[in-house]
Formats: C-alpha cells, structure tokens, sequence
C-alpha cells in the first residue's frame, strides 16, 4: 500500500537580474489506498498526539492505518478490545488494515488502560496489532474510529472514496476550517464519476441537541452553501457567480443538528420539470437504480433521489418541492418524502421558483432518520401521537387487477387496521366542490386552478431570477444572454405573454381553493390533529430515458398531486411495495417500487412522521435497500464493474 503524504513546503523561485518570485505550495490532502479502499486524508489533522511510545508504530510509510478505542481506566482485557473491534467492522470507512496500530486512550480520570506491551493478535482478525496507551484529555476525548498517523503524531480522519457512477452530484464537499465548505480535491483513477468522500460514522455520537450527528447528507444544489457555488441546474450560472458567503437557512439548521455534508446534488435547471431525455442539456440526468436502470428519475431533486436510491453510504437528501419535485423522484425509487405544510422553514439562501409554493423537505430510506431530520428542519412542529380516526381515498385503486393495485390496496387493509377504522370513503372532489364551493367561484376546480400553476412559477421565476440574471450576464457579455434548457424557456416564455395582472389572480385563486379545501376536506382536529387522512397512488409507470420526447410544454391542469400544493397542507410519500414490468431495454421481466401518498391538515406533518415510523416498527411499510429493487439487489449498471 502507498501511504504518503504531502505537506506544506515554500519554494523560492530566483530568475536573472530582475525577478524574484516567492511561489506558496499549500497542501490540498492527499489520496492512498489501504488495500483495494481508497481514502483521502485532509491537509490538517485532527489532532497531534505524543507519547514516546508511538514509535513503536512507525514503519517505512510517512503514514501508518490505526484504530483508536476509549477504553475504561485501569486494567483491562485484549479480550474487550476484540470486542469493541468486532463492532467497527460495521462501519464502512474503518476496515481491518487500521489494526496496524491500536491507540487505547482513558474514558475517565487515573491511570491510562493498561495492556500487554508489543503485538498482538485480536481474536477474529488475521493482523497483528501493536497497542500503545495514550493520554487522554477526558473534555476532549479523540473519538473511537479510524485514524492515519504520521511520523510526528498527527493523526488525520479519513475519507473513505466512492464512485458516484449514478451521476447524482454536482460537487462533492469536505469542511472547512472556518466553517465554511470547499471542493473535496480528489479522484478515483479510471472511474468518469466524481469521488464522494465520506467519514466514518465512529467518529460522531447522536445527542439530544445534535440528532443528526454522523448522517451523510447530500444537498439539492439549489441551496447555498458557504464557500461552494451553486449551480441551480445550469452552467452559466455556476461559472457566473461566486461562491456563496452563508449557508442558506435549511443548511443551517442541519449543520446545527449535526449532519454531515458530503455534496451538492443535481437538479433539473432552475427546478424546472425536465425529463432525462433532450430536455437536460447542460448536464446529464442522474440515473434510477431501480428496475433496468434506464427510467427516468423524475425531477427536479432528481439528484437526490437517485443518489437515495442508489447509495447505501447516503443517509439523507434535501430536495424541494414546488409542484412535485420531491413527491416525484421519491415515488420512482421507492423512497419515504415529503412535501412539508408550506411556510414551516425560511428559504432565504435557497433559489426560488415560486415562493408562495416552494418548500424543503427530504428523501430518505429510513423513517427514523427522517423523522430526526424533520425535528432539525421544522422545530416548531407539533408531534402528534394519536391518529385519524378516519381515511379517504382519492384516484385510488379499487380491485386488485393489477400487482400494483394489489399492493396498493393491501396497504389500505392494513392501515385501516392499524388505525381502527372500520369504512374508508371514496373522495370525489368534483361533486365536493360542486356542492359547496365559494360563491362566486366557477364550477369545477379545473376551471379555477388551470393556469394558476404555471402563471405562479413563470411569473415569479423570471422577475426573482431570471431578469436579475440577464442583466447581469449581459453587462459583462457585451449583451450575450446565457445559455438555458427548453423546459425553463418555455415556462418563462408563458410568464412573458401574460400580464403583470395575472400574478395576483393566480395567488386569489390559489387562496380560494386552500381556504375550501381546509375547511370542508381536510380539518385541523384537537386530537389528531388532522381529521382524516387522504390517500392516493400514481401507480406504476415506466418512463424511459432511452426514448425522445415531445418538446416541453407549459404544465396546466389540476391533479391530485397539486392539492397539497394549493392547499399548503403536508403530502408524504411511502414506499409500499414492488410491481413487475417487462422491460424493453433488457427483455426480462423487472421491479418497480410501489408507492402511496398520505395527506393530512396543514401543520400535522408531525403526526405524518410519527404514523410512518409507527407503521414501520407495526412491519407495515419496510425500509427500502439501495439497488435494483427497494428489496435491494445488485444494479444492473455495477454488476460486474470494478472500482464502483
């Protein structure tokens, strides 16, 4: 293994009679392998310990793999480091080439651990070790993990590497010293993806104020980070901008909960819909893991929800959601997210589509990490226990004559069970509205909400960014416009045909519908906080990325999707199931995932969560693999791939 290590050193560069040019080489880290795993090891490290011991450790290398482990005071058995050790081979990032050295330091007051001096072998594990005490600063413990030692007792935390061949992220990040962000400066040789690197999850201990302590987050990359530009999807603006100086309110709050930024990730431009096929130009689509590999990811947090879906070193992703963006990618890769009751966060640092519709909410496979990250981002939520004691269906399956409907329904069955409730009632909102509709509104919702969608992201978008962004681009491009996708054109071109008036109706109209739907259809409820719940499915579809589209169009029309964006109460989707397909691109027959929406009244997100990871602990909804299927399995792109 090559195990060495750049660090900082000053040339002084002289040129005849004229020039002398002082040139500062400042070490960016450095990449090795430690056995087939590469890794990255930052240019400052995370302490620098001495004990005249260490020099037990040094071999030929500038840098040697350890282990370090808090141990009890006192004496203390090789036995009860096996088994500590036993439980590391858990984490992803430490593996046994970090047993060269053992570094056992005091969890309390007195004397360090005392062990056998020289090497040892630990049950289980084909290395020898050699173990040397150190001293411990007990407000300050070196946390248990994976370490590099350097000669002069540096000892750094490693990045474990990984290839994101799903084409998920924009950027990778690693932190800063100043709390800020920077580009992780490294590679994996022969792989056209960008390396992610990711710390182990030894190093961090989950707390009541840090409940997100050690999870891997990934990050729309609409959302401003310190030190990183943000790409909104196109590249002119990337290379337009500087990097932002503060962290967008979102970020912020996760950072502050504990979570662990390891990249930007891809969205459709400027959160536009788009599909994988023509309508991404300036970059590549992320690809669905799922099924044959080739359907679309569904957008605008199609990043996030590829890389969900794909990575089992992810833990969270934040995505938004305007008008489906998160409901989408989640209901594709068979992932839990949600659409959050709007105004629960500030958005300030983060690009808008529409501020009246846009939110921030997550992608995620496990329910107990959602929820945790649900409690950083909208801290003021209440978290009801008890549940809706009522359940309505809307475009809902209603015979099993499909393996999709099949699996829809049996959800229903059960979920009718787990609550109590004896009836579930067809919603029919057409006849609901035709009997009690605001006076003075028009006969159906269609009528009303039509063009109010795309008059409010296309008349918000092109004065919010799109003007400011011309005119700047052009003051410095002797009046060039920057290059755009089709899909955000063509919204921005119907924003441009209508009137300023417009803007206000489409909000009227969006209050009237909100205002109708929460007082007759969905209920606040002292209880349960919401009255009833409505359920909904988009079934299975397929959407290959393979086959070329119609140009983008303006998204009119009313559907089920768009209640909670009007109504601004909180739509969760849940992964329920899988469902068969045959494939046209590898001629078997292949797995979907199966989803169901929940909506509830507006601020009962709380009691979403709380139900969902109820539901799990009950064996009603499962926590979906990374792969293939949501049952897991090897995606067919890696199979057989070295180096993924």
């Amino acid at each position: 293994m090559l195990l060495s290590f750049p660090f900082s050193v000053l040339y002084l560069l002289v040129f005849p009679a004229t020039y002398v040019v002082v040139l500062s080489l400042t070490s960016t880290g450095g990449t090795l392998m430690l056995g087939d795993i590469p890794y990255y090891i930052p240019a400052t490290p995370y302490i620098t310990i001495s004990t005249p011991a260490l020099d037990r450790l040094q071999g030929v290398n500038s840098l040697s793999p350890v282990t370090v482990i808090n141990a009890a005071a006192g004496n203390a058995s090789v036995g009860s480091l096996a088994s500590v050790v036993a439980d590391f081979a858990q984490d992803d990032v430490w593996n046994a080439g970090f047993l060269q050295g053992i570094l056992v330091q005091s969890t309390g007051t007195g004397d360090r651990p005392i062990y056998p001096s020289g090497s040892v072998s630990l049950a289980g594990f084909n290395h020898t070790s050699v173990i040397v005490s150190i001293a411990s600063n007990v407000s300050s413990l070196i946390p248990n993990g994976p370490y590099f030692l350097s000669t002069n007792g540096a000892l750094y935390q490693p990045l474990r590497l990984y290839s994101d061949f799903a084409g998920a992220f924009t950027q990778p990040l690693i932190p800063s010293s100043d709390g800020s962000y920077a580009a992780l400066p490294a590679a994996l040789p022969g792989i056209q993806s960008p390396a992610i690197g990711v710390p182990s999850r030894l190093y961090y201990t989950m707390t009541a104020s840090k409940p997100l302590a050690g999870i891997r987050t990934g990050i729309k990359d609409i959302y401003d980070i310190a030190g990183v530009k943000t790409s909104n999807g196109n590249r002119a603006w990337y290379g337009f901008y500087p990097p932002a100086t503060a962290n967008s309110v979102p970020v912020q709050r996760l950072i502050d909960a504990g979570a662990i930024l390891i990249g930007k990730m891809k969205t459709s431009q400027f959160a536009n819909g788009e599909l994988a096929t023509a309508d991404w130009v300036d970059y590549h689509s992320p690809f669905n893991p799922r099924g044959d590999g080739y359907q679309d990811p569904s957008s605008s947090s199609s990043g996030p929800g590829a890389g969900a879906g794909t990575y089992p070193w992810l833990d969270l992703t934040l995505g938004s959601d305007t008008g489906g963006s998160i409901r989408g990618p989640s209901q594709v890769q068979g992932l839990f997210g949600n659409r959050p009751s709007h105004g629960l966060v500030d958005l300030t640092g983060v690009m808008p589509l529409a501020p009246e519709l846009d939110t921030a909410g997550f992608l995620c496979r496990d329910p107990t990490i959602w929820k945790a990250a649900g409690v950083a981002l909208y801290p003021n939520l209440p978290f009801y226990t008890a549940y809706p004691q009522s359940i309505q269906t809307l475009n809902f399956p209603t015979n099993s004559s499909t393996e999709a409907s099949r699996v829809a329904i049996d959800f229903l069955s059960k979920l009718q069970t787990f609550l109590k409730v004896k009836t579930t009632t067809a919603l029919n909102l057409t006849n609901s509205w035709a009997a009690s509709k605001p006076a003075g509104a028009p006969a159906t919702i269609f009528s009303l909400l039509n063009t109010t969608y795309p008059i409010l992201i296309s008349k918000q978008q092109t004065r919010l960014v799109r003007d400011p962004f011309y005119a700047a681009y052009a003051a410095i491009h002797d009046g060039r416009k920057p290059f755009v996708d089709p899909a955000p054109l063509v919204r921005w071109a119907y924003g441009d045909s209508n009137p300023d008036s417009a803007l206000e109706e489409a909000r009227q109209n969006k209050t009237i519908f909100m205002n109708w739907f929460n007082s007759n259809i969905l209920l606040n409820d002292s209880r349960a906080c919401s009255d009833s719940l409505i359920l909904y499915s988009s079934g299975l579809n397929t959407q290959y990325r393979n086959l070329y589209n119609k140009p983008p169009t303006v998204p009119f029309g009313f559907s089920t999707s768009r209640i909670s964006v009007f109504a601004e109460v909180p739509d969760v989707v849940v992964p329920v199931g899988q469902a068969s397909y045959q494939s046209n691109i590898t001629g078997h027959e292949e797995m979907l995932p199966v989803t169901v929406d929940l909506l509830a009244a507006k601020g009962c997100d709380g009691m979403l969560f709380n139900l969902i990871q109820d539901l799990t602990a009950a064996g009603i909804l499962e926590v979906p693999q990374t792969g293939q299927t949501i049952a897991g399995g090897e995606i067919l792109l890696k199979r057989g791939m070295i180096g993924l």
